[in-house]
Formats: C-alpha cells, structure tokens, sequence
C-alpha cells in the first residue's frame, strides 16, 4: 500500500516558472498592456485588432524596440494561444517600422505572407498566429483634411491663372 501523501497543486514549476490557464493568460494580457486611446500618426503608430476578443483595441507602437507575445513581460502582450510566448519584435529603424519574427511557432504574416522581417506601411494587416492586427499610422480620413488648405490655395491659384488669361486674351 503507497503511504505517500498527495501532492498539493503546484504554482510554479520546478524551475520557478508559474503556471497559469489560458483564462488567467488572458485576463493578466488585458490587464498588463498598455491600449492606446490615442489617435494613430507617424510618430506614434498603433496596431489595431481586427475581429475576436481584440477587435477594435488599439495597442501604441513606441520608438525602439517593442516584445510582442503571449508572455506577461512582453511591451504589447497578446493573451491568444496561437501567439508564441515571444512571437515577434516591432522595431523603428530611421523613422521606418519594420516587424520581425523572432522563431514563433504559428509565424508572422505581412499582408497573407509569411515574413521573417518585413517594413510596415500603413493598413498592412499583420496576423501573428491567429491573432489579426492592422498597422495604423493615421486615423482615416486624417489625410484627406491635412492637404485641405493646400487643394485650396491650388484652386484659387487656378483660378487667379485662369482670369489672368481670360484677360489678357
């Protein structure tokens, strides 16, 4: 007859490394990473959930390098299981954003295709796993009103051309 007491349930692994259910992963990703509110724009781009439980949540893409995996200490922590504990890197190299693949499981894709490292232009659709992102460098219709004042001054530009020629003619 075995006399061994049953062993309690373990909160961390015999290396130190707790573990947790997918619920827990997610409920500690939703609270740990910093959502961004803000409005997107070249200096501060944003990745943005497309459909699931990250629809709509905007996540800042900051100068440097940023984490991007399932892990807690990740910058941007996506608590989905298809995404690798350290899926990828989002990095600015002279004022361009490139993503890079840092040997996931599920890989990273650009636009439908697999990358190792790929420039981001924005509304490039990133997937990482099953997890689905758009890269946002400006809100839409942001460009449209920017180079407003602009189409302006070329119309009365236009216009001031065309009277001079009807004039002179």
């Amino acid at each position: 007859m075995d006399n061994r007491k049953p062993m309690p349930p373990r909160s961390a692994g015999p290396q130190g490394t707790r573990l947790f259910s997918a619920e827990a992963l997610r409920l500690q990703a939703s609270e740990a990473t910093p959502v961004s509110t803000g409005r997107a724009s070249v200096n501060e781009p944003v990745l943005e959930g497309v459909g699931g439980e990250l629809g709509g949540r905007r996540f800042s893409v900051r100068p440097g390098r940023q984490t991007i995996g399932r892990r807690g200490d990740n910058n941007i922590v996506i608590g989905d299981s298809s995404v690798s504990a350290s899926h990828a890197w989002i990095m600015n190299q002279q004022g361009h954003y490139v993503i890079m693949n840092t040997l996931s499981t599920n890989g990273t894709f650009v636009n439908d295709q697999r990358v190792h490292e790929s420039v981001l232009r924005h509304g490039d659709r990133i997937r990482l796993g099953q997890a689905e992102f758009v890269f946002l460098t400006r809100d839409p219709g942001a460009s449209r009103s920017r180079w407003l004042p602009f189409a302006l001054i070329g119309l009365v530009l236009l216009a001031a051309v065309a009277a001079l020629a009807w004039w002179l003619l």
